[in-house]
């Protein structure tokens, strides 16, 4: 039986399938939809929960890997778009929850930001920890706050925005918003860390483009990209190279 290069969700929307193996399925995620356990019922847009209901409703995506199970490894902003990455079995979210946790997995975003930055490359080391005074937002804490690193790489830049490449290395929730935001040059369309408070005029200009590791299964490298062309034109930017 073929298997299609993408999910149908009951909704009829459609998320590619940017690599497979009998482990994981890694897929392009569209902007819109949350990360959160199955039980969450806080939002129509629960992906784990759209992605459960289409496995048990045997839908043709799934019946033709015949697949029983699939469940998110990490998490992306909802916001964000790119490269999920979610595992077939418990025991593949725990093997590769490791592999994030110890920080052997190599992780690559796009941010579209304001301002011009003056360095072509800078690092941002700031300890991140909930903010006190404003649930679902971090800040920049350095007596209280978790270890958080971010690489940081210039690519192109605009009259009032410039495009950036990220390379977190520590996996802090919204570190790379936040480093970008204290660095003095927040990402387009964030609400919660940008200079326009509340429903900005633009998307959220960050997007997960590459994802690499060493299988710990088969012990091979493994390297997934998600296509940025659309992503990086629609803020006015050329194609980079990375």
């Amino acid at each position: 039986m073929p298997k299609p290069a993408q999910i149908e969700l009951r909704t009829g929307e459609r998320i590619p399938i940017l690599y497979e193996d009998r482990s994981v399925l890694a897929v392009d995620k569209p902007r819109g939809w949350m990360l959160v356990p199955f039980s969450w019922q806080h939002t129509g847009r629960n992906l784990q929960a759209a992605l459960a209901s289409s496995i048990a409703a045997r839908d043709f995506w799934a019946r033709s890997r015949n697949l029983k199970y699939l469940r998110f490894v990490h998490r992306l902003d909802a916001d964000t778009s790119g490269i999920l990455l979610l595992a077939k079995s418990p025991g593949a979210v725990d093997t590769f929850g490791g592999l994030f946790e110890s920080r052997r997995m190599e992780k690559v975003y796009l941010a579209v930001v304001y301002g011009a930055p003056r360095a072509d490359e800078w690092t941002c080391r700031l300890k991140l920890a909930p903010d006190p005074n404003e649930v679902g937002r971090m800040t920049a804490d350095a007596r209280h706050g978790k270890d958080a690193e971010t690489h940081f790489r210039l690519l192109q830049r605009t009259g009032e925005t410039a495009l950036v490449e990220a390379h977190p290395v520590t996996g802090r929730t919204h570190q790379i918003r936040v480093h970008l935001a204290e660095s003095g040059h927040p990402v387009v369309g964030d609400r919660l860390y940008g200079p326009q408070r509340g429903k900005p005029k633009r998307e959220l200009g960050l997007r997960a483009v590459r994802l690499s590791y060493l299988d710990p299964f088969v012990r091979r490298r493994v390297e997934i990209r998600a296509p940025m062309d659309d992503f990086v034109r629609e803020y006015g930017f050329d194609i980079p190279m990375l």
